[in-house]
């Protein structure tokens, strides 16, 4: 895993943490390739990291410069064909959560 190279706080974290089904994984790979791809080219991204379980437990973090960025993103029309999707058919449950990072604390060997 790599992590966001993101700049000095304040910015915002947006945090998916989710649950999928077993259905059409090949399919769910492919569109958050697509996702990231995408949500890269949106003004105010700053970054992604994500990780999932065998389980299917996952958490995805974006990392955005603004509120409004976030928004922009939120109403992005292939974002929401690609929630759409989400909701009907790859998680079982799933929460977003947003947040103002404040501060961050770095390691690196």
């Amino acid at each position: 895993m790599l992590f966001a190279n993101t700049p000095n706080p304040p910015y915002y974290a947006v945090i998916f943490t989710s649950q999928r089904t077993e259905n059409e994984a090949d399919s769910y790979h492919s569109m958050a390739d697509l996702m990231v791809a995408l949500a890269s080219k949106q003004p105010g991204f700053l970054g992604v990291e994500s990780a999932r379980e065998k389980s299917g437990l996952g958490i995805t973090v974006s990392y955005w410069d603004s509120l409004d960025a976030i928004q922009q993103w939120k109403e992005n029309l292939f974002h929401q064909k690609a929630q759409e999707k989400g909701k009907k058919d790859w998680y079982s449950s799933y929460i977003t959560r947003i947040c103002k990072v404040e501060k961050n604390y770095t390691i690196s060997n």
